[in-house]
């Protein structure tokens, strides 16, 4: 039968930075999320409500389920220069540039962990006794599981005050994975929080949506609203965004932790298209079956194409506003104005409010 050992040099060979062992006692946890959702800070997240019952419940997902097997990948790319972050608050003080959040600049995070979660799944399946049967469910934000919680119970980080986990030694940069399994693991011991009294992912957010210490509003969250959000970005919330077309690191980047994130091996996070340095006209100018082109095999495609007209309407307004450069805002004017008539009616309306920046 395969051991914690065991399954720990797998997931190492398998390209995870780390493996731990949660039990499954989501329960106080679960209290958390019900009051959560019952506020209506998941927004339009629906799916939160309809499967809470199976997020709050590992046995309502797998009823043979007695431990979970928990793991992390780091995803900032090998090429990462040392400062990162640095370079990463200047191109968010650009307004010519683009900026997308760091896991999105290389392949979708589902594939990768996903295949690799199946193969250790398999490995732990082929050491079961004869005759006995490993039961298990694969999950890298792809099914109703309370991955923070089980990461945090099994010593992989503490939650830090943005909501994301937190590890001494890798920062949040890293993406989080793992399977139910139906072998009685025993767990490994919970880390303890080291956010002491800084506060500042709660002072940095551009729309506050950190509301207080370990509580988010998903409704006012940068990435919430240009990724999960279908409808039209609320106007009280569009010069927040800045260049900011999917996702925001802003929490992340302030965090003093995140000077320890490590660099991915693998090649499937290197940066695809040029993501890391993208000018908003050259996004701008790309039509339906380019971006289908460019995005295949990337998280960025979830969106679709008119979230994503949406969005970089909204940060060529936020151009024309703040920048001084009149060759740059003339651009951006004829940009959108050319593209208004053609446009559908959520993109237009952005097009519209961008124009009367």
């Amino acid at each position: 039968m395969a051991s914690k050992q065991m399954i720990r040099q797998w997931a190492r060979e398998l390209g995870f930075a780390d493996c731990r062992i949660a039990p499954l006692d989501t329960a106080r946890a679960a209290q958390g999320l019900r009051a959560w959702l019952d506020a209506g800070r998941h927004g339009g997240m629906d799916y939160m409500e309809r499967h809470f019952a199976l997020r709050a419940d590992a046995h309502a997902l797998l009823p043979e389920a007695r431990a979970a097997v928990l793991v992390r990948m780091d995803y900032l790319s090998a090429a990462t220069p040392p400062d990162w972050r640095d370079r990463a608050w200047e191109a968010l003080a650009d307004p010519a540039r683009a900026t997308i959040a760091r896991y999105a600049h290389g392949r979708d995070y589902h594939k990768v962990l996903r295949a690799r979660l199946q193969q250790l799944a398999e490995r732990i399946t082929e050491h079961q006794p004869e005759g006995e049967t490993h039961r298990y469910r694969v999950f890298t934000d792809s099914a109703p599981v309370m991955e923070v919680e089980l990461a945090t119970q099994s010593g992989l980080g503490w939650r830090g005050k943005h909501t994301l986990l937190l590890q001494r030694e890798a920062g949040s940069m890293f993406f989080l994975g793992g399977l139910y399994t139906s072998l009685a693991l025993e767990p490994d011991a919970p880390a303890e929080p080291h956010c002491g009294t800084c506060s500042a992912c709660i002072d940095i957010c551009p729309t506050q949506a950190i509301t207080a210490p370990y509580e988010l509003d998903a409704r006012r969250c940068i990435s919430y609203l240009t990724i999960e959000h279908a409808g039209p970005i609320p106007v009280q919330w569009r010069a927040a965004l800045g260049n900011r077309i999917y996702g925001c690191d802003d929490c992340q980047l302030i965090c003093p932790w995140n000077k320890f994130a490590q660099r991915s091996p693998l090649p499937d996070f290197e940066v695809r298209h040029g993501f890391d340095r993208s000018d908003l006209l050259r996004l701008w100018a790309w039509d339906e079956a380019t971006f289908l082109s460019n995005t295949e095999g990337s998280p960025i495609r979830r969106i679709g194409y008119q979230r994503w007209r949406r969005n970089l309407a909204v940060a060529l307004g936020n151009a024309l506003h703040g920048s001084a450069q009149p060759e740059l805002a003339a651009q951006v004017r004829t940009a959108l104005s050319a593209a208004r008539e053609g446009a559908d009616d959520l993109v237009r309306e952005h097009i519209d409010w961008a124009l009367a920046q």
